[in-house]
């Protein structure tokens, strides 16, 4: 009868039951996580090799030459190295953690969570979903109000992306406004959060105007690509001030 019940628990009958508990739902990134993952044993002891949270989104990839929105992987969390869960037993593990700076914030419709994985060998593995709303980390919120509030740029669309080496951004569309309006097609910003402040990927859009304008415009040639940084110093002054640099970034390439 023993032997039964752990080949029915290795195939997921009567197995454990996990769930995760988040101390809350609305984060900052950058901001530490706390919770904890309250376990139920099933029919059989069983042995986990680890529990891992992973945190999750939807990514816009292109296959075949055409978008297409995937779930992906943005990190992982290692919570608890090898153990046994007893039969019925009953088992918290606490844990705490940094949500990553350059964790995407939740614009739109973008779903954000935490997916938990239970790895048990030989076994389904569990798993528990908890939807989580993550605001842009204080430098990051410095720069979009600098660039709508100051500069007049109004947000058009958010999109999470998978850049050409693969890496995971978060991609801010803006149409121009202000002293911008007639000179640009849209701003793209890329942010690239650091310990030491913020890089900053600007795809300027330049308006076609003439024949000349028309011609750059079909060949790609009136979009300019600028990188810029802000250190935590700059970004912790007056917003006015980053939308000053801004501004002179963008003048250079709006000509």
């Amino acid at each position: 009868m023993l032997l039964f019940k752990k080949f029915m628990a290795s195939l997921g009958v009567g197995a454990a039951k996990v769930d995760t508990q988040l101390e809350k739902e609305r984060y900052v990134a950058g901001e530490v996580v706390n919770g904890k993952v309250v376990m139920k044993g099933g029919n059989a002891a069983q042995q986990i090799d680890r529990i891992n949270l992973f945190l999750m989104t939807e990514v816009i990839k292109e296959v075949d030459d055409r978008k297409v929105r995937e779930e992906e992987v943005l990190h992982s969390f290692n919570i608890t190295e090898a153990f046994t869960l007893q039969e019925e037993e009953e088992k918290e593990i606490d844990f705490s953690f940094r949500l990553p700076l350059n964790t995407p914030a939740s614009f739109g419709r973008l779903p954000i969570w935490f997916q938990t994985g239970l790895d048990i060998p030989m076994a389904l593995d569990p798993q528990d979903r908890d939807h989580i709303h993550v605001d842009p980390s204080e430098n990051v919120q410095t720069v979009l109000t600098a660039v709508q509030h100051d500069l007049g740029f109004s947000l058009r669309k958010v999109e999470v992306e998978f850049a050409k080496n693969h890496q995971i951004v978060q991609e801010f569309e803006f149409s121009p406004g202000g002293k911008f309006r007639s000179d640009l097609d849209e701003l793209e910003i890329l942010f690239f959060p650091k310990e030491s402040g913020l890089d900053l990927v600007l795809q300027v859009d330049r308006r076609a105007k003439g024949l000349g304008g028309l011609l750059a415009e079909a060949l790609d040639a009136d979009e300019s690509y600028v990188r810029t940084h802000f250190t935590n110093e700059e970004l912790a002054q007056n917003p006015t001030e980053v939308a000053e640099k801004l501004e002179q970034v963008i003048s250079r390439f709006s000509k």
